[in-house]
This record gives structure tokens, sequence and C-alpha cells, in this order.
């Protein structure tokens, strides 16, 4: 508010400029803000992105209130995300990788939420990913999930009954086969001996045992975050699309075909329904159909998740303005990314929203055409990319008191 107004000062002003000015300083009091982005990959998570927003903010309307909801769509990054916006705590632990020895993986357990069961979030690449195989050695004949479904086991063992399991990432293209032989599954070959790891050995299977699946399991709720819609087999299935990405070459992704197909039939042949051409089911090298054959594990688009999971419908009542972003906004941010999944809340609310992205890329107008009121990049200068990643918190803090600033700049003009 500007200045200082006493009883006798008001004889002399204008009154209507008086009560303008009031408003606006109520505005800055009484504005709910809320703060919804993703995480700027490789400079800061959806928690440091959300701070400096609000520090930003903060130098224009100090005495706004502000909701902070870390976002992610199920990617990299969904498990930090989910636990800084719970206040939940992450679990450590050493598991098997993909090439079937020990790497040290990790996954959250969401913070208190009332009448609520128990719930973990588990990125599958945190135990099976690709980033965990040397590039020379990639090869997804023999890489295996197995680390993943010992993730799943523990949260089991500690009375989690419910699970969050992001899929992508992927170093495997075994159907999710090393995941169900971990929770207790025994895949069995023609003398009754368990099959080895690995896409490749899918062609040994021949029966499968449920008898030692872990007591807990079909108990338990299982969400899974899958933003593809590949079916298990042929031109747009596992092995093809995603094979040659983990070292496939052509011969060896057609191979790993017919195993896909082979372990769909025995699935089958067990008395499970065949869910090779659900989409998504190859997702994750197959694993999408693990998931459901196995685990009776819902495939969902990850922003979905996330959000019912944090309960962002109700952090929205009585709020004024959101602000989202991700590291780059373009033309596929429209497709079940997390500013995209914010915008079609807020807007069911009737609630503007604001786009912050580390960059803006190809397309990115298509987010405007959606409703979004405005997209800001954050890159002042010219500079090199490990400065401007460096530099993320900084620019991050400065594009949201610019745009503070345009706000109480509009607000003036309108008096």
């Amino acid at each position: 508010m500007s200045a200082f107004y006493s009883f006798r000062a008001l004889d002399f002003l204008d009154v209507s400029a008086f009560v303008n000015d009031l408003l606006f300083f109520l505005m800055g009091i009484f504005m709910k803000i809320v703060i919804a982005p993703d995480s700027f990959k490789e400079s800061l998570s959806a928690l440091g992105v959300s701070n400096a927003i609000e520090a930003g903010f903060r130098h224009v309307f100090p005495d706004a209130e502000y909701v902070k909801v870390p976002m992610a769509d199920g990617g990299e990054g969904t498990v930090q995300s989910m636990v800084d916006a719970t206040e939940g705590y992450f679990i450590d632990l050493s598991v098997t990788g993909p090439l079937g020895q020990p790497v040290q993986a990790q996954y959250g357990v969401l913070g208190s939420q009332p009448g609520k069961p128990s719930t973990a979030i588990i990125e599958m690449a945190s135990a099976s990913g690709l980033h965990l195989v040397p590039r020379e050695q990639r090869d997804p004949r023999i890489t295996t999930s197995y680390g993943s479904g010992e993730l799943i086991k523990d949260a089991l063992d500690r009375g989690i009954e419910h699970i969050i399991l992001g899929l992508g990432g992927s170093a495997t293209n075994d159907g999710g086969a090393g995941m169900v032989q971990a929770l207790g599954y025994q895949l069995q070959d023609v003398n009754g001996r368990e099959i080895p790891f690995g896409g490749l050995a899918l062609k040994q299977l021949n029966r499968i045992d449920a008898g030692l699946v872990h007591p807990k399991l079909a108990a338990c709720v299982i969400e899974v975050a899958c933003d593809v819609d590949n079916p298990l087999c042929g031109e747009r299935g596992a092995s093809a699309i995603f094979g040659p990405q983990k070292g496939a070459t052509p011969a060896m992704v057609q191979a790993l075909d017919l195993s896909l197909a082979h372990f769909a039939d025995v699935i089958v042949s067990s008395g499970r329904e065949d869910q090779r051409l659900v989409a998504g089911a190859g997702a994750a090298g197959g694993m999408g159909l693990g998931v459901k054959a196995f685990l009776g594990g819902e495939l969902k688009p990850g922003i979905e998740i996330v959000m019912a999971t944090v309960a962002f419908a109700e952090k929205l009542e009585g709020a004024d303005l959101v602000i989202t972003g991700e590291g780059r906004i373009d033309g596929q941010t429209a497709f079940g990314k997390t500013p995209m999944g914010v915008l079609k809340q807020a807007q069911d609310k009737g609630l503007p929203t604001i786009g912050i992205a580390g960059c803006l890329g190809e397309g990115a107008e298509i987010m405007l055409e959606k409703g979004m009121l405005a997209i800001f990049p954050i890159i002042p200068f010219l500079h090199s990319l490990e400065q401007v990643l460096a530099e993320a918190e900084a620019n991050v803090t400065y594009t949201a008191r610019n745009i503070a600033q345009s706000i109480k700049l509009g607000g003036q003009l309108n008096r």
C-alpha cells in the first residue's frame, strides 16, 4: 500500500485512489498462490523450483499465502517430488542390478496421509535403469528387472499397502519376469528349473508356479505410472521401439520379440488374462505386461496418479493464481506432462495459470492455445550449458519476481 494514510490526510486525498491502494494492498495480503512445477532436469528438483518461484514472488507480494506442491509426471524425479510434496522419507538398499550385480537403489515412502493406506513410490529405473549399465555392456537379452521386484518386496515386508510404480528408463526387455521372480513367482523350464535372467531366456519358459508368491502382494493396491501406449510385441512393441536404445541389434530385436510373445503365451496358458495388446503392455521392456498379469497393477498416466496422491484439487481451493513449469516447455508438454495436468485442474476451478520454463522449444505456443495465461523462459543471457544449469535457481527467482511485478503493474494500470 502506498505510503501512510491518516484520517486528517484523507480529507485532501482522492478517495478513489485511496480505495484502489487499499484493495491492492489487501490483494497482496489475502492472495493465495499455488506453485506446482516439475523438476528442471540436471539443475533443480521440483521443490527447488518451487522455492525459487516463491522467493521471487515474495519480493513483490510478501504477505501472500504460498502453497508449494512439487510435481512430476511419473518419469525421472517422481519419487523425489512426491516425497517432498508429502514430507515423506527415503529407503536405501542394495538390490540386484540389470547385469545381476549388486547396485544401490532407493524408493520413497510418502508422508502422513490421514485415512489413506501407507504408500510407497518406486521408480523401476532406480534398480533396473539403463544408466546402471555401461554403454559397451548394454544387451537386453541378458538384463533383468529382478532388482525392481526386490524394491517392491522390501516395501511389502514393511507393511506398505499401496505402491505407485513408475515405469521408464529401463535397461531390460524381460517383460517384468525378473521382477516377479523376486516376488516369489517361479518361472520354470520343461525340467522344472528356474529360467535364468534376461529377455532371451523367456523362450525357455514352460510353467509358472505361484505357490511361493509374497503373501502380502494380493492385498496391495498397485498403480503404475505409464505414459506410453505400446503393445507388447510387433512393430510398435517393446523390443522394436525400445530395444535398440538398450543395445539391441535388428537380429536381437527379432529374437526378443519372439521371446516376449512366448512369455505372453505361457501366461495365458497358466490361466491369466491375455494382456499383450493392452496399451502400455510394452512399456519398460514389457514390464507393463508383467505388472498387469502378475501384480494386478493398473496402468495410468503418471500425472493423474501424482495429482490424486497429493490431493492437488484440494490444494487449489481458494487459490487466486497457479504457477507451474518444467525444464523445457514445447509441443510435447500438452501430451501428459506436468504443466498440462496442472493447467487442466486449474481450469476446472476457473483459475489463471502461468508457466515458467528453463527454455522454450518448438510448439510451446500450444500451451497458450490450451489456455495457459503466459509462459516465461528463465534464461536471460547466452551462456554455456554448464553455467545455465548452475544458475537455474537464481534465474527462476529473477523471472518469478518479474512476473509478480507485472501482475502488480497490471493492477495499477487497471485503476
